[in-house]
């Protein structure tokens, strides 16, 4: 099993953890609700677990134009 960690604003692959079976308390899912979880974990046939976050260069850019959250997607 590997869980792929991507953003959600510009799709860019953050990172993956390979290996054990981990719990959703490693993971830190447990925080969300089950709206959130819907909206932002994806699991495959294979096992694998695509989870959508926010990389560096957007939560830059969110910061400093607070406008973009109105957006899904956006260049930086």
């Amino acid at each position: 099993m590997q869980v792929h960690y991507f953003c959600r604003h510009c799709a860019v692959k953050v990172g993956t953890i390979n290996g054990k079976l981990l719990t959703e308390e490693e993971l830190g899912i447990h925080q969300l609700n089950e709206i959130e979880k819907q909206e932002m974990i994806t699991y495959s046939g294979d096992g694998d677990i695509y989870i959508q976050t926010i990389c560096e260069n957007c939560q830059k850019a969110l910061e400093k134009n607070p406008d973009l959250h109105q957006y899904d997607f956006f260049i930086h």
